[in-house]
């Protein structure tokens, strides 16, 4: 991917100027937004390929701009990262939930923030072009190119992470998937986060899929695992 641009929605006029400054010293163009209003503006006017995106924003917050990015299918694959002040862990579940890729705590070095920006572009590369269209289990359809899932030929509205949970459950169909490796897959991330967070996506999946979701079936101290019952 050359030159990739990336919307910077950061209200600290210092930060955001030092951070576009170094990201465009790595490669990357930028568009700075100072609050979540012009943010959502600017990606309707625009194509980006990333949003770095602060919590504590003026008007609208962090959390609000990503779910209204969410809830649009034209962003629903746009990585977002978060930047945030706040280190506990229930707001980087909230986060996670509402679909970011990672977040980053305040202060951060850019250094690493950049790192975390090209990991998410190389993952995305590495996840390209080689995976089934398709995923299928009895009258439930998973299209991975299209993002869309159909029960019964109706389709499901899924957050991008329920998504992401229910074709990884269903790649490796019959075999038990440890919370870890679940997380893993889902995020792309191997560091310390509560594996609980699994735990409250099956709920809401299973949930979704109403009879279907009985598919998913709890492996007891380990994870999950989908059983196609026909």
């Amino acid at each position: 991917m050359s030159d990739p641009m990336l919307l910077v929605v950061e209200d600290d006029p210092h930060l955001a100027q030092l951070l576009g400054y170094n990201l465009e010293r790595a490669g990357f163009k930028c568009h700075v937004s100072s609050t979540g209003e012009d943010a959502l503006l600017q990606l309707v006017r625009k194509s980006f390929d990333l949003v770095l995106l602060d919590v504590m924003l003026p008007g609208i917050d962090g959390f609000e701009v990503c779910r209204q990015i969410r809830q649009n299918q034209l962003f629903r694959d746009l990585p977002i990262i978060m930047l945030t002040a706040k280190g506990e862990e229930i707001d980087r579940i909230l986060g996670f939930e509402l679909g970011i890729d990672d977040y980053v705590v305040k202060p951060f070095s850019p250094r690493e923030l950049i790192l975390r920006i090209r990991a998410i572009f190389k993952r995305d590369r590495r996840h390209g072009g080689r995976v089934p269209e398709q995923l299928r289990a009895g009258t439930l359809d998973v299209d991975l190119v299209r993002h869309l899932v159909t029960l019964e030929g109706r389709e499901l509205l899924l957050t991008l992470m329920e998504f992401k949970l229910l074709a990884a459950l269903l790649k490796r169909k019959g075999e038990a998937q440890s919370r870890e490796k679940l997380l893993s897959d889902v995020w792309d991330v191997d560091r310390s986060i509560n594996t609980r967070t699994i735990d409250t996506h099956i709920t809401r999946l299973r949930e979704k899929l109403g009879e279907t979701g009985r598919m998913i079936k709890t492996v007891r101290g380990f994870g999950y695992k989908f059983e196609d019952e026909a």
